[in-house]
């Protein structure tokens, strides 16, 4: 599970900004944002990188 939708809100950056960014489309932004589908792990250290935050800030460490 991935918390990159939280990031997102906390920046106060939108998910089509992001997904413009890393030259995704919205529904697969959108689909990382709500845990249908989880991101390469190069895909998450660019978000990281574009975020501006550690990786490790984006994974949620709970296994609920």
């Amino acid at each position: 599970m991935n918390r990159i939708k939280e990031v997102l809100n906390d920046k106060g950056v939108k998910q089509t900004w992001l997904a413009d960014k890393l030259g995704k489309s919205f529904n697969m932004v959108n689909d990382y944002c709500n845990n249908k589908r989880q991101p390469k792990l190069e895909v998450l250290f660019e978000i990281a990188k574009l975020l501006n935050v550690e990786v490790k800030d984006l994974i949620n460490e709970d296994k609920k």
